[in-house]
């Protein structure tokens, strides 16, 4: 049986995300099938977690689970403009030692984020026949602002990235250092034999960056589906909405609290219930901002804040539509794939990857990105419009299963091992 191992730049006992939740399910999920012998590793340690790492090893089981590991690493010694650690003791000591004790005949990686792009060199050195699998969960190899392919300070979406462009966003930044960021991890990415994209709107992305078209295949995360659950009261009237995840510059919260401030002026019977964390490590301007708008929204809003993901079912039945109102392109929003596993229709925009989830007016609604006004006139229209709701969730489908993503892994992973890699130089 092959041995595959996950890499991850965190785990969700830490701090959950998407990326983090997706890594944990797939290799719970591939554990539980026994096609492959799964192996996770995520990193712990600032600025994530405060864990501390052992003495002696900077690896440490997770649970007690002999095939889950977190390896920690320092956030701040980490360059997060190049994406690298500044000390290399970790890529040929600590990293080199774990492959060489596990040695697995495949390494998925999840993320690099504070691991850093030379994980890859290190990872081929000591496993030189070994394929390497890289999902791209953001767009961080292209994009300094955090991955989110968004302009600096106007926050509009970025439609392509350059040195000269990224230098206009940070102008302390010269052009010629981000030609060489570009260089020195399209350099790492070349160890690669196979790229990840969970849109179609995130692959044309990075084919149009750099990256071989004939190395990135759109494969769209699996879900483990979850029990029906009954619709919410209060059936004749659909008023309250929910918004999943995190609150960051980039999720579009402050365009929702704008627009439900509109809503409360023009008098409609409309209730948003905020499920969101990570608000506290946000940046202090942003975070008075928002402060200020959930004071201003408090008669039609109610900002509960983070959840664990095995509330998620439950909160997910006390409303009504779920509303992704993200400003960048999203690769891949988990959150709609879990409204449509609870049949509740998503109010999303019109942009990225999102679009190629909701069908606007047939499972769920659109509106302009980063609009407050488009956004208000759909929720009102939803919340208003006699037989919509039932329409739209009548059209909801399941999301792809993780049964049969496994099995396009699976597959994937197969057609790597068979091919024979060619011979260093």
């Amino acid at each position: 049986m092959s041995s595959v191992l996950y890499v991850c730049h965190n785990h969700p006992h830490n701090r959950p995300g998407g990326a983090e939740i997706y890594a944990l399910e797939l290799y719970r999920a591939a554990r539980e099938a026994g096609a492959f012998d799964p192996l996770l590793v995520a990193k712990s340690g600032p600025p994530f977690s405060d864990d501390q790492p052992h003495e002696g090893s900077p690896f440490s089981l997770i649970d007690g689970d002999p095939r889950q590991y977190y390896v920690y690493t320092d956030g701040d010694a980490y360059s997060r403009l190049f994406g690298t650690m500044r000390s290399k003791r970790f890529y040929t000591e600590d990293w080199r030692a774990f492959l060489d004790a596990y040695r697995p005949d495949l390494v998925h990686f999840q993320h690099t984020l504070f691991l850093g792009y030379d994980i890859l060199r290190a990872t081929r050195a000591a496993l030189p026949d070994a394929p390497l699998v890289y999902t791209l969960h953001d767009f961080l190899p292209i994009c300094h602002h955090n991955g989110q392919l968004v302009r600096v300070p106007s926050m509009q979406p970025c439609e392509f990235a350059s040195p000269r462009r990224c230098h206009q966003c940070f102008p302390d930044i010269p052009a010629q250092t981000f030609f060489l960021r570009q260089t020195f991890i399209q350099a790492a990415l070349e160890l690669v034999d196979l790229f990840i994209t969970p849109s179609e709107d995130a692959r044309g992305r990075y084919i149009r960056w750099g990256l071989p078209a004939d190395k990135i295949v759109h494969e769209d995360y699996g879900r483990i589906p979850v029990p029906a659950l009954p619709d919410p009261p209060d059936a004749g009237k659909r008023r309250r909405i929910g918004f999943f995840g995190q609150i960051t510059p980039f999720k579009g919260v402050d365009v929702l609290l704008k627009a439900m401030e509109l809503l409360h002026d023009r008098d409609v019977d409309v209730e948003l219930i905020v499920h969101a964390g990570n608000f506290e490590h946000q940046r202090e301007s942003f975070r008075e901002d928002i402060a200020d708008l959930l004071e201003r929204t408090s008669p039609n809003v109610n900002y509960v804040g983070s959840y664990p993901q095995r509330r998620l079912p439950a909160l997910m039945s006390a409303v009504d539509w779920v509303v992704v109102p993200s400003i960048w392109w999203e690769t891949g929003p988990l959150v709609i794939h879990e409204a449509m596993m609870h049949r509740r229709p998503v109010i999303c925009s019109d942009i990225g990857a999102m679009p190629e989830r909701i069908t606007d007016g047939v499972n769920g609604l659109h509106f302009r990105a980063r609009d407050p006004f488009r956004l208000a006139d759909t929720i009102e229209r939803a919340v208003t419009e006699p037989g919509l709701w039932q329409r739209l969730r009548a059209a909801i489908t399941d999301p792809y299963p993780m049964s049969e993503h496994l099995e396009a892994l699976t597959g994937l992973y197969a057609r790597l091992l068979e091919t024979e890699r060619p011979v260093a130089a």
